[in-house]
């Protein structure tokens, strides 16, 4: 086991959970907007945009286990994909809104801002208790070096 795989380990956490942190923001900043891009020549409204997380090193749970009896350790984790949530657009009526149908009613993201922050809520917690692995990590580290001397 290396000395760094802590910080390693940590540190590719922190890296997701960042990215994380500015896809949320990228949907709250986005939460009206009703143009976002260009289909068939209608104008399409912004969609949620997910983050999924995997180990770096997808293995099952025994090769897992036979690894750490032998002394590894985890790589840590990576963004696999982002994809946008499927879910269907609000339907809000505005009749006075330049992208209101015939009806009067305008398509708008579906992104439901309580489910953002929730979400950035827990990046930011787990953002927060990688950052205190790391430095129990590094409180480890000195105290082993204090040992020998």
């Amino acid at each position: 086991m290396k000395l760094t795989n802590g910080f390693d380990i940590s540190s590719s956490a922190l890296t997701a959970q960042r990215f994380r942190m500015d896809v949320i923001s990228s949907n709250i900043a986005n939460a009206d907007t009703t143009r976002a891009k260009l289909v068939d020549g209608r104008w399409v409204p912004y969609q949620r945009k997910l983050v999924v997380m995997e180990a770096k090193e997808p293995s099952s749970f025994a090769k897992l286990l036979e690894r750490s009896m032998q002394g590894e350790s985890g790589e840590g984790v990576r963004v696999s994909r982002v994809f946008e949530d499927e879910a269907p657009f609000k339907q809000v009526y505005n009749p006075t809104h330049p992208d209101a149908d015939e009806r009067g009613y305008v398509e708008m993201p579906n992104v439901d801002l309580l489910k953002e922050m929730v979400d950035m809520m827990s990046a930011t917690r787990s953002y927060e208790a990688n950052v205190t692995a790391l430095n129990a990590t590094k409180a480890m580290i000195a105290k082993a070096l204090e040992i020998g001397k």
